[in-house]
C-alpha cells in the first residue's frame, strides 16, 4: 500500500486519487474479445513476472563480469522486462548524452519510470527505504545499487545528499524524481531541491528527462493504490507506449543554488511536454482531496 497516516508535514504530496487519475482499461466489446484480452493481459503479467524473476537468479553471476558487460546485460534485461510487460518505448535524444557524471531528474507517474530511465541512463537510483521491502523489486533494488532515503526522518537527508555527492564526485550518475510524489501525468509538481544540491557540490551537469505514456491513467500509479492493481492496469492495456525525452543538459556552475537549479530543471521538463493537460483538465479529473502518493521524498 502507498498510502499511510499521519504523514510528516514536510512530505510532498499529489492531488492525484486511484479512482479519479489512473484509468483502468475499458473491456473489449463482447464476451470473447474480453477473455482475449484478459488471456493476453496474465500472459504478460506471468512474462513481467518471470524476466524480473531471472534478473534476481542471475544478478549475483554478472558480478563476475566485466562492467562493461554487466551494463549491456543490465540494460538488455531492462528492456525485456518492460517489453513483456506489454510496454512499447521510444527514447529520443540518447545518442546525445554527455559522459561522466550527471544528475538525471525525471517527472514522476509511475513505477515504470524506474526500468525506462535505467534502460537508456543507468545509475544509481534514489527510492524511498520501503522500495527494499518490496518482494523481489526491492531485492533487485538493493542490488543495483539504489541510494535509501528514509522520508520520515527529516535529519538522514544531508547524509543521503552527500551520498549522492560521493557517486557524483566518483564519475558515476545519480538518477532522481525531484517531485518527490507521483502525479498522474497530466500535471506535475514541484521540483524538490535537495537533491540538487549533489550536482551544486559536486559540479557536475544536470540532465532533465521527460515521460509521458499513452494512455496517461492506464499507467499512473498514484495516491493508495497497490502495486497489483497498477501491474494488471498496464498488462492489460492494449499498445501501451512510452515516451522518454532526454533534455540538453543544464550546467550547475551558471546557477548560484539549489532552488535556482531545481526550478530550471523544472522549466526545463514542463516545456518540453507537448501533451501536458492544463492545471484545468487535473482538477476536473481529481476533484477529490489530495491523498498520499505513491513516491514521496522529503526536500
Amino acid at each position: 500500500m502507498n498510502g499511510s497516516t499521519a504523514l510528516p508535514p514536510w512530505l510532498p504530496t499529489a492531488p492525484c486519487t486511484p479512482g479519479d487519475c489512473a484509468a483502468h482499461p475499458d473491456p473489449a466489446p463482447g464476451h470473447r474479445a474480453e477473455r482475449a484480452g484478459a488471456v493476453l493481459a496474465v500472459a504478460r503479467l506471468t512474462a513481467g513476472i518471470g524476466a524480473v524473476l531471472l534478473g534476481v537468479l542471475l544478478a549475483p553471476a554478472t558480478g563476475l563480469l566485466p562492467a562493461a558487460a554487466r551494463l549491456a546485460l543490465a540494460r538488455s534485461w531492462v528492456r525485456t522486462v518492460l517489453r513483456a510487460f506489454g510496454v512499447r518505448v521510444r527514447y529520443e535524444g540518447a545518442d546525445g548524452v554527455l559522459p561522466g557524471p550527471l544528475l538525471v531528474v525525471a517527472n514522476h507517474v509511475s513505477w515504470l519510470d524506474i526500468p525506462l530511465v535505467a534502460a537508456v541512463l543507468p545509475g544509481r537510483m534514489v527510492a524511498k527505504t520501503e522500495v527494499r521491502r518490496w518482494p523481489v523489486l526491492g531485492t533487485l533494488a538493493a542490488l543495483g545499487g539504489t541510494l535509501f532515503i528514509d522520508r520520515d526522518r527529516l535529519r538522514a537527508l544531508p547524509g543521503t545528499v552527500c551520498a549522492m555527492s560521493g557517486v557524483l564526485d566518483g564519475g558515476g550518475r545519480v538518477v532522481v524524481f525531484p517531485e518527490g510524489s507521483t502525479w498522474c501525468g497530466r500535471a506535475g509538481g514541484r521540483f524538490r531541491p535537495a537533491a540538487f544540491q549533489a550536482a551544486l557540490d559536486s559540479g557536475c551537469a544536470v540532465l532533465p528527462v521527460r515521460i509521458d505514456y499513452r494512455p496517461t491513467g492506464a499507467a499512473a500509479y498514484v495516491g493508495d493504490d497497490p502495486l497489483g492493481a497498477s501491474l494488471w492496469r498496464v498488462v492489460s492495456t492494449r499498445r501501451m507506449t512510452a515516451d522518454i525525452r532526454i533534455l540538453d543538459p543544464i550546467f550547475s556552475i551558471r546557477y548560484p543554488d539549489r532552488r535556482a537549479l531545481a526550478a530550471a530543471a523544472q522549466r526545463a521538463v514542463a516545456r518540453d511536454s507537448a501533451n501536458l493537460s492544463s492545471p484545468s483538465v487535473h482538477h476536473r479529473d481529481s476533484s477529490r482531496s489530495a491523498a498520499a502518493s505513491s513516491f514521496r521524498t522529503p526536500a
